[in-house]
């Protein structure tokens, strides 16, 4: 009775821990949403600006790109935070699930403390990154740029005190212990055997970028945090660079001017939802094929195919289909995990459709024509879809349609007519780009209006109440995915400084079979950096060196384009490692775990159409 006694006196005191720690995280989430919900509004609004002050008066505000760009590292991070506290990261579970619940518990708790270790690791140096960055000013609003990367410190603390927050919550104490002393053992261990990595030259780049990174993706830690603990692992422990460089990497990483466009994408693809867009373009293809067996997931292929235009953000995207066909998929039989393989893998497919971001990039940093590109990017992607269609095929051969009612030519024409103004929107975004009219982020603020003045005048619906939470969502997805995009463009300046890329060109340079050799390695090699860098990062840190090879070796650079971006698409979309099938799960709610099976075929079918696309150099270049 006595040590009953004892251990409920010793439990309350635990409780009353965790239930302070639960309450204050979820007040400091909603300060968190609060702010970051208004950036995305005020960036919205400031861009509009310069595109109306641009376009309709003819009087540029030269402040406004830049301070749309100062907003923007505080919307990524404070964004990366609200995910955090709502557990929306991107991490892999594959693994993890299959523990035993005490196992897998401990390494939840390892995942957390990882994150930790991370952040307290590099806040001091985002500190120090704001301090040096206090004697230069921007040119037009002549503000010292401390006040913008000063975002990058608060991000970081706002996530270390989630994390102690999180910790403090676990009910057992000996496993969170646990967990500090094996991270401890670890950090530890790896520090004393600095004299060693000092000595092994380049195998360090397999021991902190592959087994460093796969150890902490296998076991569940968010894949931004297990970037970002090899790169700092590998710059602190195997040379003598200041890490604050690591933070300026970051910074660079996610401020790029082009990623501008990604909040307001994914806010266009939730307007774009909630406005019945979306629904009026899905209604009108299921209306033509809800009544052939698999009928939806073709709806869902050729969906995404036609939002790809309206959206430079497969985030967004996905986010404008999944929620509007995944219900009745589900309803006829369609089991969770196919579905979400599917919406991955018509994310890989759709990656040359513009205007895409990595199109935009390509052609940046190697100087090939974007209109070109854009001209180039559309039948590969027809191509990839035949296949995924012919999968499709086979699955659903035997599907049960004897309650489906096929629609009526009546009903088709009625539904094409009030789709056509969403139908619209991809035509006007894609024709806008193309022509030069507009930039895509220019373009994406247009979309917003056109969405909203649609929602409230043509489809009169129009949810005011819904705004807020659309504006915390935007925030906390595009933090999520900036914080990948910025420990990824970090860990890739990590391989520049070890003089693997100029290796990794040379080798490819020599290689036996010539063009269709270099073309061979070329897949493989981008869909492991589509994999483990992701698409902007891996094509700025490889594009340069890979494609003055291509030219001179008689392939076009278009066609050379439409591999690469191909390659990197599966490599993104494929798990375990590919973060835009992490994405493709946090978007459609379903675990990552149930779509890794189903995914495999759809991935063989992209396989043999990018082999097709590689070996057809007209597919990519018949039109321009």
């Amino acid at each position: 009775m006595h040590i009953a006694h004892t251990n409920a006196a010793a439990d309350q005191p635990r409780n009353a821990i965790s239930a302070g720690a639960a309450r204050i995280q979820r007040l400091l989430g909603h300060c968190l949403a609060v702010p970051a919900a208004l950036l995305v509004a005020v960036e919205i609004f400031v861009l509009l600006a310069g595109v109306i002050g641009r376009y309709v008066f003819h009087a540029p505000l030269v402040w406004s790109d830049e301070l749309a760009s100062i907003l923007f590292l505080w919307l990524a991070m404070l964004g990366s935070a609200v995910a955090f506290e709502k557990g929306e990261h991107m991490r892999m579970t594959a693994v993890v699930g299959k523990l035993s619940p005490a196992t897998r518990a401990f390494v939840d708790v390892l995942a957390t403390v990882a994150a930790l270790v991370f952040l307290a690791l590099v806040l001091p140096h985002a500190l120090e990154y704001a301090q040096e960055e206090a004697v230069i000013s921007t040119p037009a609003l002549d503000i010292a740029n401390s006040w913008r990367v000063a975002a990058m410190a608060v991000g970081f603390g706002m996530m270390a005190l989630l994390s102690v927050l999180r910790l403090a919550q676990f009910a057992d104490r000996k496993t969170v212990v646990k967990a500090f002393a094996l991270a401890a053992m670890l950090v530890i261990g790896m520090w004393m055997l600095q004299p060693v990595f000092h000595k092994l030259g380049n195998v360090n780049l397999v021991i902190f970028f592959v087994i460093v990174v796969a150890a902490c993706v296998f076991a569940g830690v968010p894949i931004a945090f297990a970037f970002g603990l090899a790169t700092l692992g590998y710059i602190m422990l195997t040379t003598s660079t200041p890490v604050m460089i690591v933070v300026g990497r970051m910074d660079e990483g996610m401020s790029h001017l082009m990623l501008l466009s990604v909040p307001l994408f994914v806010f266009l693809g939730q307007l774009i939802e909630m406005t019945g867009m979306a629904r009026a373009m899905v209604a009108f293809l299921a209306s033509l094929l809800g009544h052939v067996r698999g009928g939806l997931h073709y709806v869902l292929v050729g969906a995404m195919y036609l939002v790809s235009g309206i959206s430079g953000s497969k985030a967004a995207d996905m986010a404008a289909i999944a929620p509007v066909l995944f219900p009745e998929m589900k309803n006829r039989g369609a089991r969770e995990g196919d579905l979400v393989a599917l919406l991955s893998a018509t994310g890989a497919q759709t990656e040359t459709i513009p205007p895409s971001i990595v199109l935009i990039t390509i052609g940046s940093v190697t100087g090939v024509s974007i209109s070109a590109l854009f001209t180039g990017g559309m039948l590969p992607g027809v191509v990839l879809a035949i296949g995924l269609i012919g999968v499709v095929f086979w699955r659903y051969r035997g599907e049960d349609l004897s309650q489906v009612v096929r629609a009526n030519r009546a009903e088709i024409a009625k539904s094409f007519v009030v789709a056509v103004p969403a139908i619209a929107l991809p035509f006007i975004i894609r024709a806008a780009v193309v022509e030069g009219v507009a930039t895509a982020t220019e373009v994406s603020t247009i979309g917003i209006v056109y969405a909203v003045v649609a929602g409230l005048v043509i489809y009169r619906k129009f949810d005011f109440r819904r705004l807020y939470p659309m504006l915390v969502e935007t925030a906390s997805l595009s933090g999520a995915i900036l914080l990948i995009i910025g420990a990824a463009t970090a860990m890739a300046w990590g391989l520049t400084q070890s003089g693997f890329s100029r290796t990794l060109a040379d080798a490819m340079r020599s290689l036996p079979g010539g063009a269709a050799g270099f073309m061979a390695v070329s897949i493989l090699a981008f869909v492991i950096l589509g994999s483990v860098l992701e698409g902007i990062p891996a094509i700025v840190l490889f594009g340069p060196l890979v494609f003055p090879i291509a030219r001179a070796m008689g392939i076009h650079e278009v066609h050379y384009a439409m591999v690469v971006i191909l390659s990197m698409g599966i490599g993104l979309f494929a798990p375990p490692f590919g973060v835009g099938y992490y994405a493709a799960c946090a978007i459609s709610k379903v675990h990552p775990d149930e779509g890794i099976r189903p995914i495999f075929g759809y991935i063989a079918a992209m396989v043999v159409g990018l082999i097709i696309v590689a070996a057809v150099p007209w597919i990519s270049i018949g039109f321009l």
